[in-house]
């Protein structure tokens, strides 16, 4: 996710804006009026994390640079008579029961009050500073806070950065989250009946599994100097953040650290550091006298054994924790009822709360502010839940059904109120993001991040995942937070139609159906649509040769659909997904003292299926892995595979080959340029002869810690 500039000193929002903004939360007009002009002349004018692939982790160690404390150069958030939070006497007006609207909403039976409905708006200070308004349902300009409760939320969250500013007072943009723009924040909220979640990274900018800085003031620090430090500032930042008036429900120790915290990558420190952060939030809440929640955070729990480790490591470290929470993104982290195992096994073996702190969902396809999106809505979201309004309001009911089920605590939405500060000319955004830092990166972050930020700085990538539309009106998802515990009613409609897909030997004949299966805004309701299929794309497929098409077809209700035909032989390569346990046919021959490869039990990182042929080490990567057919029939012969990969470097050489007895006869390059930007190799026209032994298989020769994963291998 991205974001953008500069404003001379740290995220002071003028008086001036402050008060426009408070006024529009309930401060009076006098005051602001009054405020307005003691600042006359004042200039008023004028944030999803990287976009960095998501596999494999690279490991960030200590630098040894003794780097200065920049944080003298923050300006205080506001003075005390700038601190003009107003007294609000809010009351939420619950529905009483199922209303309608222009979206469908199934209730969730049973589910509580209390449950977590809450949304991470953590750039919203830099939002507003960049000219965003929001609005309410009837149009009327509102301050977010009301608008959030009005729409059920209960909780916001908010990241906290230690210092995201350079050596002369630029912010890092991303939001610009310090802890000065948290407490008020958090005061606010509190205003308007909101519980507060706080999310400390424990670093200047960015924490996630790709990336875990340490912040540039504890750089030059040992181990045990740095986790002294990360104590005493988790302390004194609470204090700061109560004092202000926050309702602090929960305090977050690290942010998706399931491979470092504050450049600190080694596991028995990583989790002595994560334990004594939970011990000084713990010391400041038992002071206070207050039941706060103490929450870890991790991500990936699509790898169920993996995300149980890291509750294993906490508990050999003895973090005293309340709750272990998770990242669930349903595009990239695996199915419902994996999550829900998940968390139900951590629940039971550890004794500990669970609840999603992250999720999201795109309700465009459409890029809004120039930048381009971290997810566009175009086949690499569910197919059962389009980029649509209902869509997004049916997954994030959908992902509040399933964690109830889990007995977790509740679901936070990923910064559900960052949209684009000024349409989607990318030009014209850029000094915007720039000064105000509403964009996932300004160039100054560059000087701290120089290999992420420094070359791909910008705006949101995640605009398309907001619940506001480009110019701040709320979407009718928005209250789906409210209505799951009532129910929503609307005009039963087609959500979205599954492409079929159809495997045919050669030589059969081919009959497409007359209905498909539809999807509606109501799972409850079934009803078979009739399909009419594009006869002359029918007539151009020849069943007595091997070959793949795409036939279009019609909805009885217009709605497009796609029948995906694949004919072929029998796959003469065994185990070709590495679904079985089972892989005795595969040969692998690597250089070095180790093997490279494994079997990887992750869908996210499969072209089909759960599993696929995964390589990465921390050194240079040499292998060929392969699989002989002996005894083919004579004839013409194709091979085909799927690859994925990034971080290969300049020694990448990496090819598909089939050799027949053992002689090279085909070979096809390949460059893997990111996760799951799949490359598909087909290397046809082999000609074999009876009693030929073929192999097919891959070669991959790259850098230290190049990753990459292969599915799908077909000989036919």
């Amino acid at each position: 996710m991205r974001r953008f500039t500069k404003r001379g000193m740290a995220i002071i929002l003028t008086a001036a804006m402050c008060l426009s903004a408070l006024a529009g939360c309930g401060a009076s007009k006098d005051a602001a009026e009054n405020q307005d002009a003691q600042n006359a002349g004042t200039d008023t004018a004028e944030s999803a994390e990287s976009g960095a692939t998501k596999e494999p982790v690279s490991e960030n160690s200590d630098a040894n640079d003794d780097v200065a404390d920049t944080s003298k150069y923050h300006a205080p958030f506001l003075s005390e008579e700038e601190w003009a939070i107003p007294d609000v006497d809010y009351t939420y007006d619950a529905p009483t029961g199922e209303v309608e609207s222009d979206i469908f909403v199934t209730k969730i039976d049973g589910i509580s009050d209390d449950f977590i409905r809450g949304m991470d708006i953590s750039s919203y200070v830099s939002e507003i500073r960049s000219g965003v308004k929001y609005y309410d349902e009837d149009g009327n300009e509102e301050c977010l806070f009301k608008i959030l409760a009005d729409a059920g939320i209960n909780y916001i969250r908010i990241r906290v950065w230690n210092d995201p500013y350079d050596e002369d007072g630029n912010g890092y943009g991303g939001g610009n989250c310090d802890v000065e723009t948290a407490a008020w924040m958090g005061a606010y909220a509190a205003k308007y009946g909101l519980k507060t979640c706080i999310d400390f990274h424990y670093s200047d900018f960015w924490a996630d599994p790709n990336k875990q800085m340490s912040p540039k003031a504890w750089m030059a620090k040992s181990v045990d100097e740095k986790t002294a430090l990360a104590k005493e500032y988790t302390i004194e930042s609470l204090n700061t953040i109560i004092d202000a008036g926050t309702d602090l429900g929960m305090v977050q120790i690290g942010n998706e650290t399931n491979n470092g915290i504050a450049g600190i990558k080694n596991p028995d420190s990583l989790y002595g550091f994560i334990a004594e952060c939970c011990s000084g939030a713990r010391e400041v809440l038992n002071e206070r006298n207050l039941d706060t929640k103490i929450a870890v955070h991790f991500t990936q729990i699509d790898n169920h054994d993996d995300t149980l480790k890291k509750a294993e490591y906490l508990k050999n470290a003895g973090a005293d924790y309340d709750v272990f929470g998770v990242s669930y993104y349903t595009y990239w982290h695996g199915s419902f009822e994996n999550m829900v195992e998940v968390l139900k096994d951590i629940e039971n073996e550890y004794g500990v709360e669970t609840c999603i702190m992250e999720t999201a969902y795109p309700y465009t396809s459409e890029d809004t502010d120039g930048n381009g999106n971290s997810i566009s809505g175009d086949g690499d979201i569910l197919s059962e839940y389009p980029a649509s309004v209902q869509g997004q309001a049916k997954l994030i009911r959908d992902v509040m059904y399933y964690a109830n089920e889990a007995a977790a605590l509740g679901v936070f939405y990923w910064e559900g109120a960052w949209i684009s500060v000024g349409g989607n000319d990318k030009a014209a955004n850029e000094p915007i993001w720039e000064e105000y830092g509403s964009g996932w990166a300004s160039s100054y972050a560059g000087s701290y991040d120089p290999n992420d930020a420094g070359k791909y700085y910008g705006g949101s990538s995640w605009d398309n995942q907001a619940m506001f539309d480009a110019t701040g009106h709320p979407l009718s998802s928005l209250n789906v937070w409210k209505y799951v515990k009532y129910g929503a009613n609307a005009p039963i409609e087609v959500l979205a139609v599954k492409d079929i897909d159809i495997e045919l030997p050669t030589g059969q004949a081919l009959k497409l159906p007359d209905t498909v299966d539809a999807i509606y805004n109501d799972s409850d309701y079934e009803k078979p649509l009739s399909v009419t299929w594009d006869q002359d794309e029918v007539k151009a497929i020849d069943v007595n040769v091997n070959g793949k098409y795409t036939v279009e077809g019609t909805c009885e209700d217009g709605t497009p659909v796609n029948a995906n035909i694949k004919i072929a032989s029998v796959n003469f390569l065994e185990n070709g997904s590495f679904e079985d346990s089972d892989v005795s046919m595969w040969d692998v021959e690597f250089e070095g003292s180790s093997d490279p490869t494994d079997i990887q039990d992750k869908s996210s990182d499969a072209k089909s299926g759960n599993k696929a042929f995964h390589f990465w080490s921390s050194g240079d990567v040499e292998f060929t892995m392969s699989q002989s057919v002996e005894n083919l029939s004579a004839g013409t012969y194709t091979a085909t595979c799927f690859l994925q990969g990034g971080d290969t470097g300049s020694s990448e050489d990496v090819y598909m080959f089939v050799n027949i007895n053992g002689e090279e006869v085909m070979r096809e390059n390949v460059s893997l340029t990111g996760w799951v930007d799949w490359k598909n190799p087909v290397l046809s026209g082999i000609e074999v002869k009876d009693g030929d032994t073929v192999t097919v298989g891959v070669h991959v020769t790259c850098d230290a810690k190049g990753w990459g994963t292969m599915d799908d291998f077909e000989l036919y």
